[in-house]
């Protein structure tokens, strides 16, 4: 067992492996000494070089490690060469980046990927089944004692430190029996699975909420299923040459064929503004700026931000006010088009990269407006008219304002804004809930791989 140390220790010349004050510090396992092993005595290093002869670069499924501990496949399509050595890593083995495992990138390669290639710079490990389950330790490396512990071991210059494989193979860690780690798991995959189920109910009331909107629209019953290969369109109908643009708008909802007349956005509106390109900072000079990153799901989020300064005049040009919707206009394909209201208070400006627009006040609500716009109508139509220029999609203001949007009378408006809001709470209440309980269950799987609290009973 190992006793938490305090600002102030002493250790023995003898225990001095490396000149480092964090170096000294051990985590504070809960258990028998027996039961603390290296992780060596778990895991084995692979070395599976790739033959390049037999295994063409476009032949190979590249692994991309995240800091999350997940991984995907890499995106290899416009490279044409790679060199260096290159391994192989299979299902449910160990990977880690030398340098980026004190930001988290540590995991387990998931049965999805049977079989991918990394660079030298990601050590590659089997776990020995006998002694350690692969998921029992994919919840170790998530443990932030166990982060903390790697940072305190990297060595290297200062934003190249690397954990070499000897330092990671030499980390103390608990490896209790099979049973006791098949509990720690079960644990987890029987939370994670109720967080799973919560989180979909979330989104399938998320999207009544949109469904029921259109009914009250009288749109509903105009949403159209999936077209078959062959279909016909008019030429009045065609906006743009092109097969899947000629698709979406025979699948489109039709705005104009609902219980309300459509106008055009730019009929409502009384300003539309491009934001400032000028640079910001992250020194807390100036003034706010809000960027394309702050506009998420709809909702204008004020972290993470950035700061500008302005002349006095500029500013004052660019403050946002109560009820203007931001848009996003360059993007990727997804992203461009969404849009949020700002209702913050204090004083705000916005980058270039959004489009600011403010309804005018005795005919549209900006709320209605902006949900019509990050729904099914407006997404329908933003992405036929978006344009692809180097990987991000761009909307510009004249094509914002050849939205049609569905426009009751302003007091239905409101009322459906506030049925909406209503719902919306509800549902972040779900999400709230169910992101408690996930961070409940992993510091309670961190304290019994600790050995703080007692595994539950395996069955």
């Amino acid at each position: 067992m190992s006793a938490h140390v305090g600002r102030a220790f002493a250790v023995h010349w003898s225990e001095v492996e490396r000149w480092s004050p964090g170096s000294f510090r051990q985590m504070d396992w809960m258990w028998p000494r027996e039961i603390i092993r290296p992780l060596s005595a778990a895991l084995r290093r692979r070395f599976e070089v790739v033959d390049r002869a037999e295994h063409p670069l476009d032949s190979l499924t590249f692994g991309s490690l995240h800091f999350t501990g997940e991984l995907s496949q890499r995106d290899m399509s416009s490279t044409l060469e790679f060199k260096g050595k290159l391994c192989f890593a299979h299902a449910n083995d160990v990977v880690y980046s030398k340098i980026d495992a004190r930001n988290g990138a540590i995991g387990i390669v998931p049965e999805s990927m049977p079989r991918v290639v990394f660079s030298s710079e990601y050590p590659i490990y089997e776990v020995d089944t006998a002694v350690a389950l692969p998921e029992y330790v994919k919840l170790l490396f998530r443990m932030a004692s166990f982060r903390e512990r790697i940072n305190s071991l990297i060595s290297g210059a200062s934003g190249r430190k690397r954990v070499e494989p000897s330092t990671l193979e030499s980390i103390e860690v608990p490896v209790p029996p099979l049973a006791t780690q098949r509990a720690i798991v079960a644990h987890w995959q029987a939370t994670q699975e109720k967080n799973a189920a919560a989180l979909k109910a979330a989104d399938e009331h998320e999207a009544d909420i949109r469904w029921e909107f259109l009914e009250k629209l009288g749109l509903s019953g105009h949403v159209q299923t999936a077209t078959k290969r062959a279909f016909a369109l008019k030429w009045t109908e065609i906006e743009r040459w092109g097969v899947d643009s000629l698709r979406k708008a025979v699948e489109a909802i039709d705005p104009a064929k609902g219980r309300y007349s459509a106008v055009a956005l730019g009929s409502i509106l009384g300003l539309v503004q491009y934001g400032t390109s000028e640079k910001a900072n992250t020194e807390g000079s100036g003034t706010p700026v809000l960027r394309m990153n702050n506009v998420h799901e709809g909702v204008l989020r004020l972290h993470p931000l950035k700061h500008i300064q302005l002349p006095a005049k500029e500013q004052e040009h660019l403050l946002l006010k109560e009820g203007d919707i931001l848009f996003n206009r360059t993007n990727s394909k997804e992203l461009v088009g969404k849009c949020g209201v700002f209702h913050e208070q204090g004083d705000y400006v916005y980058a270039s990269y959004l489009i600011r627009v403010r309804t005018k006040p005795e005919i549209a609500d900006p709320d209605f407006i902006a949900f019509i716009i990050n729904g099914p109508i407006g997404r329908q139509q933003i992405d036929s008219m978006s344009r692809q220029i180097i990987g991000q999609a761009n909307v510009n203001s004249q094509e914002l304002r050849s939205l049609r949007i569905p426009l009751p009378p302003l007091p239905i408006q409101k009322q459906l804004v506030a049925e909406v809001t209503t719902a919306r709470t509800r549902i972040a209440a779900e999400r709230a809930a169910a992101a408690k309980l996930a961070a409940e269950t992993a510091r309670e799987v961190e304290a019994m791989i600790l050995g703080q609290l007692p595994a539950p009973a395996f069955h």
